[in-house]
């Protein structure tokens, strides 16, 4: 079996056990540990004093305790729904199971709808030289093209992209935490070598906004046309097991059952366009790539200047002397979000890491913090919220981290690696 986190063969083995026993199911929810899911009640409890707390303090205190809200949606979101885009990936390349890539498809024909609606009324004339405010869009270079195969090695390698782990942390993984780890040196390395691939591609790459070039109107139709074929063709080809009935408890249908990727899909979409709205667009790397940055500054590992890199739109890493962040919260609501959702659905399953599962989350982690910083954010910044502002970047990162992400999979299964 893959050393991954969830392998598609387990996977598909628990939809059909579940689809088998679905009538049992309806009847009666499945049972969970009490322990458990008072422990779910009490982070539930520690979390919202969290909320309440960081709302006493004045300014900027609404903009820290909307971060920690949204965080913690997002990551009770994807854990519930399984929003791990290697998995999914691996989903349809293993099985034509296309489930998972249609919720990635919905995210983003919500993400790319409300992103333009905010445009709209932020930046009436798209044709002129300024850029929406914030939104990731950055520069259309063959760098961007190295930072997607190297992201989508660095998933293959460790089991998951960066979000993915950050909710797995929250289960219990093994792995997570080195990938984690892994992705500071990741990190550091990209500092590292940045000066050399800005000064030699992307200092005059072009940063390609697509309202710019066809308008409101078209850089939303054409998108949505592309993913509305992409759609078509994932279920013509559908070959994925039937969809476990949903119990007719709704708190078994909330907390114990998995949610329907297209569920997924849209809320995550739906908390990129509330997070853009209110406070920044959507990203889980700009706390950990300042923290990696500040750490690199203390022992001398950082260039005396970073040419051109504050000036990008994309998952920031400046560093910040404040030990509470909007990304920070972000990223903690995340973690304990996904953890209460583990632990409510009997998921919370820490294991001991093998000496390969360590060596898989350095090195797969690695690969994911130079692509990070090389592509200006990850999966969910450069992915999902540069396709939904229009960034021609984000559509050049999906393609060359889907090519990453085959590759080193076919690869490993021919060395013997994988299944």
């Amino acid at each position: 079996m893959s050393l991954s986190e969830e392998s598609g063969a387990l996977d598909y083995q628990r939809a059909r056990e579940a689809a088998m026993a679905a009538p049992a199911a309806a009847a009666e929810p499945a049972s969970g540990s009490s322990r458990s899911i008072l422990t779910a009640l009490g982070f539930t409890a520690a979390l919202a004093l969290a909320i309440v707390a960081i709302g006493r303090h004045g300014d900027p205190a609404p903009q820290l305790q909307l971060s920690l809200i949204l965080g913690a949606a997002f990551g009770f979101v994807i854990q519930r729904s399984r929003f791990c885009f290697l998995c999914i990936w691996r989903d349809w390349l293993d099985r034509r199971d296309p489930r998972g890539l249609l919720g990635i498809v919905t995210a983003l024909a919500v993400g790319i709808t409300g992103y333009t609606l905010i445009f709209g009324a932020w930046l009436p004339d798209p044709s002129g030289s300024r850029l929406p405010p914030t939104a990731h869009i950055g520069p259309v270079s063959l760098a961007l093209v190295f930072a997607g195969l190297a992201f989508g090695a660095g998933m293959a390698i460790s089991g998951s992209c960066l979000s993915a782990h950050l909710y797995r942390l929250g289960e219990g993984s093994p792995t997570a935490p080195f990938a984690l780890i892994g992705a500071v040196g990741g990190f550091i390395l990209g500092f590292q070598s940045w000066n050399a691939l800005y000064l030699w591609t992307i200092a005059d790459a072009p940063v390609l906004w697509l309202p710019r070039h066809l308008g409101y109107g078209g850089a939303l139709m054409a998108p949505l046309v592309v993913l509305g074929a992409l759609a078509w063709f994932l279920l013509r080809r559908n070959n994925s097991p039937a969809q476990p009935a949903l119990s007719q408890n709704p708190l078994a249908s909330i907390f114990e059952q998995r949610w329907p990727a297209w569920l997924g899909g849209l809320l995550v979409g739906l908390i990129g366009v509330a997070a853009y709205l209110r406070l920044s667009p959507l990203g889980v790397t700009a706390e950990i790539g300042s923290r990696s940055r500040q750490l690199a500054g203390a022992f001398e590992f950082l260039p005396s200047r970073l040419e051109g890199l504050d000036g990008f739109r994309g998952c920031a890493t400046v560093v910040r002397d404040a030990l509470l962040t909007p990304n920070g919260l972000f990223i903690i609501g995340l973690v304990a979000a996904a953890l209460i959702a583990a632990l409510a659905a009997g998921e919370f399953k820490p294991r001991w890491p093998t000496a390969t599962q360590a060596l898989r989350g350095l090195v797969g982690g690695g690969l994911l913090g130079w692509g990070t910083v090389i592509g200006l954010g990850c999966t969910v910044g450069t992915l999902l919220s540069g396709i939904s502002a229009g960034a021609a970047s984000g559509w050049v990162f999906a393609i060359a981290l889907a090519i990453g992400t085959t590759v080193v999979l076919r690869l490993g299964r021919l060395l013997g690696l994988q299944p």
